[in-house]
């Protein structure tokens, strides 16, 4: 067999060899240039902010963006009385509080953010929130002041207090900024709660202990309570701003009374009355928006409705006004809401929620697997209308329907025993309010 001369083997071998290299060069140049567009920009969206060309980019090159661009998949929950999911924090969520107003919501979570939701957005397609960011820590609770210009929030990792100055913008936003210095520390063991009195006058701490410390606005301690009930499960100030109760390992609820002078200075903490009537220890308990109900829930098994609105200094005690079922709390711990007008009780426990009638004791609504995680908090807004509670990355708000039957109810009671017409027509005006209510939400019983 004969061979090409060497020389143009040689040329041939060049030729391919320079072909190749200047198409491996082409492709590089392609690549790089897809790589430096995808990093100078944010994911979906062009410098020019215009979406980017979906004719573009080879199927690896996306499938790999997508692969980065992926979160942690949010718990998937529907029901006929979901009103709103608000969904803006990337961690768990620990605490909300509605402001006196009725205008905002707080929520913090584990993110180190605290986020400030408008309730009239609720019902919208979006959700607006304001961003206040808790610098090298994160809350774990949340409360309004009474004014509703500024909040405080309990540290994680610095177990103390901190309080944030909300000043509002031209623009309608707000600047959140913490005060200089935090509260001393002064709890032994882990914190469980805070609370405000409406007057302004004070601020609670509870530990899970047997401590209560009553602060005032500048961070002196004015008293320290010994609940002696071995350990704290909750403790919560009372609306009218009287009261400081808490509950515990024993089967009753304590109540004192935070005594202050005519020109405003602190006197003194001391024993009003108590809730007994459980068998075992309390885990929640709350209070009606004017403070002369209570309600509580226990490990033995039930949950207690109480008129509260007693003359105590007369030795007069609490009157139990109803008892009803609720066997998931002998097994679990559990959180319990009191809707503003008392009618509606809410129970959480788990991932689950269960609420009641308490005209008559009657389980109503029942939401199952509401959050991905267990629920850490349970409201009813001040207006009465929506049930909020949050467990994961989420806060979920509900209808308040068995309180609008609640109010159907009450109001053709009263219609049967008006005899002033004035009186029928603002009851009937309530009666068909609520009825509307119930038929938009696809409730109304007929």
């Amino acid at each position: 067999m004969e061979l090409p001369p060497m020389p143009e083997f040689m040329g041939l071998s060049l030729l391919f060899g320079l072909l190749a290299l200047m198409a491996t060069a082409a492709v590089a140049r392609g690549w790089l240039r897809t790589e430096a567009g995808t990093r100078g920009q944010p994911a979906g969206q062009k410098a020019n902010g215009f979406p980017p060309d979906k004719s573009s980019g080879s199927k690896k090159s996306k499938q790999h963006q997508r692969i980065h661009k992926e979160k942690p998949q949010q718990h998937s929950f529907t029901h006929r009385l979901l009103a709103a999911a608000l969904k803006s924090h990337s961690g768990s969520i620990s605490c909300m509080d509605f402001s006196s107003n009725g205008k905002y919501l707080a929520t913090c979570a584990d993110d180190r953010t605290v986020r400030i939701w408008s309730t009239k957005d609720f019902l919208q397609r979006e959700h607006r929130c304001m961003r206040a960011n808790v610098e090298l820590d994160h809350a774990t609770l949340v409360r309004f002041s009474p004014d509703c210009r500024a909040f405080i929030v309990w540290l994680a990792n610095e177990d103390t207090l901190r309080v944030f100055k909300m000043s509002k913008r031209e623009d309608g936003g707000y600047t959140f900024t913490p005060i200089p210095e935090d509260f001393p520390k002064k709890h032994k063991a882990p914190v469980i709660n805070i609370d405000i009195a409406d007057t302004g006058k004070f601020i609670m701490t509870a530990s899970n202990d047997t401590t209560i410390l009553i602060w005032n606005l500048k961070g002196r301690v004015l008293s320290t309570i010994n609940t002696n009930q071995m350990s704290n499960a909750h403790a919560a100030v009372s609306p009218c701003s009287r009261f400081v109760a808490s509950c515990g390992f024993t089967p009753d609820v304590k109540v004192w009374e935070v005594c202050f002078g005519k020109k405003g200075d602190f006197q003194e903490v001391v024993r009003a009355f108590e809730l007994k009537g459980h068998s075992a220890a309390v885990h929640f308990f709350a209070f009606s928006n004017d403070s002369r109900r209570m309600a509580s829930v226990s490990k033995d098994g039930t949950w207690k409705l109480w008129d509260t609105d007693v003359e105590y200094k007369k030795q007069q005690d609490p009157y139990l006004l109803r008892t009803g079922r609720y066997e998931e709390a002998g097994t679990m711990t559990c959180r319990l809401a009191l809707s503003p007008d008392a009618q509606v009780l809410a129970l959480a426990s788990g991932t689950s929620i269960h609420v009641y009638n308490t005209r008559k004791g009657e389980r109503e609504e029942s939401f199952e697997q509401v959050h991905g995680e267990c629920i850490t908090d349970l409201s009813f807004d001040i207006t009465g209308r929506f049930l909020a509670s949050c467990g994961d990355r989420a806060v979920r708000l509900f209808h308040n329907a068995p309180g609008y039957r609640a109010i159907v109810e009450e109001m053709q009671g009263l219609l049967k025993r008006a005899s002033n017409e004035s009186t029928r027509q603002r009851l009937q005006q309530q009666l068909t309010q609520a009825q509307e209510a119930l038929k938009k939400l696809g409730v109304l019983k007929k």
